[in-house]
């Protein structure tokens, strides 16, 4: 058993905070939560499934999951380029069908 550093009274060996005084007994150390990044391929086909939803993702991301947002950046400008190339597409052809 160990002894309130505040009050004197004995406590528990592992109490972070006296229950007679209330004094914290113990420095506490802050706990982060673990972030995942691992550049998940589903967030990829989301941002280009839905562009709008990848460039969200991607500044919200990018300094906290770089990888993540990354992907999802690269699914978005995947989907951009698709949709330039299909419209330069449809152009060219309709272009065509006058001359």
């Amino acid at each position: 058993m160990a002894f309130c550093k505040n009050c004197g009274k004995e406590i528990d060996d592992k109490a972070v905070i006296c229950p007679s005084c209330g004094v914290q007994q113990q420095e506490i150390a802050p706990t982060t939560p673990e972030v995942v990044d691992n550049g998940g391929f589903l967030w990829g086909l989301l941002g280009c499934c839905v562009p709008i939803a990848g460039l969200v993702l991607f500044l919200v991301w990018k300094d906290t999951k770089p990888k993540t947002a990354k992907a999802a950046g690269i699914g978005a400008l995947v989907a951009v380029g698709i949709a330039a190339v299909y419209y330069l597409i449809v152009l060219i052809l309709g272009a065509s069908l006058f001359y």
